[in-house]
């Protein structure tokens, strides 16, 4: 344990001693910060409540810290390769299971961290600018809507991180591990347009249709919450397959990196 230790605190250093680290982290907490200073310029304090002035907050800047996210699983393994720093790595008495996990293990965790300094600084600032009581009218929203929200988001994130650390396992290229995650974030709700569960039943196995769970917060959606409206989805359903297509992707990451000869 304590090797493993070491390890993780190895690939912790590789991520945070690059400047390009704290400029990322600096931009989202600049933006999470000056997001509720323009909402209250535009809008006003008075009526908002101040969870709903935050949930728009970390909305406009979770996508910007997925791009970010990926950019650090993208090179986690690629990166190595491409430096000619993987001979030096595995030459260590680690094997090379421990070596990827603890590259996925980092960054995991800065995906933790970077998600946490946008939703604390958010809640914060909106909190100091934005009514502190909710609607009379019950159209707010509470702490458990905003947290459940946020919890959603980061599921989205969490998938996109796992195929991009794939690719950037599988085919040692970190721009095209970037690429192809920026491609799907851009394109998922259009090919949830396009296949539509409603329309064709075997898209409700499709990634795409069941990354985005924040859909399942509103009654009103054509998947359903709890019967699965006209598509036969519930939140368990699209859990289940998100959860069997991580598996899919880590096996794929972890089998391809343990047999890939890097002699060359």
């Amino acid at each position: 344990m304590g090797n493993f230790g070491n390890l993780i605190m190895n690939e912790n250093m590789k991520i945070f001693r690059r400047p390009r680290t704290w400029i990322m982290l600096s931009i989202l907490a600049i933006i999470a910060l000056l997001m509720p200073v323009l909402l209250n310029e535009g809008m006003g304090s008075s009526g908002i409540f101040f969870w709903q002035a935050a949930i728009t907050t970390v909305q406009v800047v979770f996508f910007l810290n997925t791009i970010f996210c990926v950019v650090i699983a993208a090179e986690a393994v690629a990166g190595e390769f491409t430096w000619g720093t993987i001979k030096l790595l595995l030459i260590r008495p680690w094997s090379r299971s421990k070596i990827l996990a603890s590259k996925y293990l980092t960054v995991i965790g800065f995906s933790i961290l970077s998600t946490l300094l946008v939703v604390i600084l958010a809640t914060a600032m909106s909190y100091l600018l934005f009514s502190h009581s909710a609607p009379q009218d019950g159209s707010g929203v509470s702490a458990s809507y905003a947290f459940t929200s946020w919890g959603y988001l980061y599921v989205d994130l969490f998938i996109t991180l796992a195929i991009a650390f794939m690719v950037s396992s599988v085919f040692r290229s970190g721009a095209l591990a970037i690429g192809l995650s920026l491609f799907i974030m851009f394109t998922q709700n259009l090919f949830s347009l396009i296949f539509n569960p409603v329309r064709y039943d075997w898209a409700k196995y499709v990634l795409f249709n069941n990354m985005d769970l924040s859909r399942y917060m509103s009654q009103g959606t054509d998947f359903g919450m709890v019967d699965g409206g006209n598509a036969g989805m519930t939140l368990g359903f699209s859990i289940a397959v998100l959860a069997v297509y991580y598996v899919i992707f880590m096996v794929i990451s972890w089998v391809v990196f343990s047999k890939r000869d890097v002699a060359g």
